[in-house]
């Protein structure tokens, strides 16, 4: 199985593409925003950014991310004008 790179993730997700996306592309791209998992409790992983104060919840469903979910993130990007570029 192959896995989409962090920048065509990206890319699909700001354009309202937030159904079937991989929970593990979806980690990574949050790694590469500058999220880093804080904790893991069940199927919620809960990953922070030192420059947001709100947290932001992931779950695996059939090793996919909840939709709503992706488009939580698509809003953080956006509302904290987040980049790739966020993880040096």
């Amino acid at each position: 199985m192959r896995h989409m790179n962090a920048e065509r993730l990206l890319n699909r997700i700001l354009t309202g593409n937030v159904k079937n996306v991989r929970f593990r592309d979806m980690t990574r791209l949050c790694e590469r925003l500058g999220f880093s998992l804080q904790r893991t409790t069940g199927s919620h992983h809960i990953f922070s950014h030192n420059r947001i104060d709100e947290m932001l919840n992931l779950q695996e469903v059939r090793g996919e991310v909840k939709p709503y979910q992706v488009r939580q993130l698509v809003s953080m990007i956006r509302r904290y004008n987040l980049s790739l570029e966020d993880s040096s």
